[in-house]
């Protein structure tokens, strides 16, 4: 499928442009011990490299903690990575679990974090080498939006002390309460010339490619980010979506295909 050059370029966040694996594995731990009360205020050091190796199966926030729940009742990696849906949804059951409250949980762990510290939280998040750069440059010559699960408020906050002055009605956080592709849709209309998408999780790509009416979106899985081999090979094999390595995202958009 050949690609016109974008005019409106749409940008996930956590694992596309910021690298969010220590805030995300602490916020997490916080929210955590006030579900399940625990014995130590510090996590194994252990437990943070297997939260990072299995962040990929995340897609919202509040399944973060139901992953650690996972992790310490003794899933193995390979079995999170084969079967994480079965094994959420078989844990929120058993345990008799809210999603809107984890998901009060996790949020509130992060408001009070920033009210309280926000120097500290910000210094958890590092942008990818490059990507603070290259987006300051696009964003002089084209459309740029972000299109995320987290938060708007907290994404606005990371862009404001990297230096990225993003306008608030440009970014499509969590708060939205709608898919990816629902919000690449509404912006058809509202934008001129071609869209690209670049998003971390293969299964949001895929979801895009299932909108009969979203063909003409250009797809990239940056796969710098928050994916694994298997997603990587999955892109590879796809004629409509495209892996972006981080060199190119940081060079001239016709690089990107090539």
């Amino acid at each position: 499928m050949s690609l016109s050059l974008p005019q409106t370029l749409a940008l996930d966040f956590d694992g596309v442009l910021c690298n969010g694996l220590r805030e995300y594995f602490l916020t997490t731990w916080r929210a955590y011990s006030r579900i399940w009360p625990t014995s130590t205020s510090e996590p194994a050091p252990e437990l943070a490299e297997h939260f990072y190796h299995l962040r990929p199966v995340i897609e919202t926030g509040w399944e973060m903690p139901v992953l650690l729940r996972a992790i310490l009742k003794g899933f193995s990696e390979a079995q999170v990575l084969a079967d994480w849906y079965s094994i959420r949804d078989r844990i929120v059951a058993d345990e008799d679990l809210d999603r809107k409250s984890l998901v009060q949980q996790v949020d509130g762990v992060r408001d009070h974090w920033i009210a309280s510290d926000l120097e500290n939280w910000l210094a958890l998040h590092e942008f990818y080498p490059g990507v603070v750069s290259a987006l300051q440059t696009l964003s002089q010559a084209i459309e740029v939006i972000i299109i995320s699960t987290k938060e708007s408020r907290f994404i606005y906050t990371l862009l404001q002390d990297a230096g990225v002055n993003l306008s608030r009605d440009h970014i499509y956080g969590k708060d939205c309460r709608r898919p990816k592709y629902e919000t690449l849709r509404l912006l058809i209309p509202e934008v001129a010339g071609p869209i690209w998408f670049v998003e971390d999780r293969i299964a949001a790509l895929e979801q895009v490619k299932e909108q009969p009416d979203l063909a003409e979106i250009g797809l990239f899985l940056g796969t710098w980010g928050y994916n694994t081999a298997r997603d990587r090979k999955r892109a590879q094999q796809d004629q409509r979506i495209h892996a972006l390595d981080l060199e190119q995202f940081c060079h001239s958009l016709s690089q990107w295909v090539v």
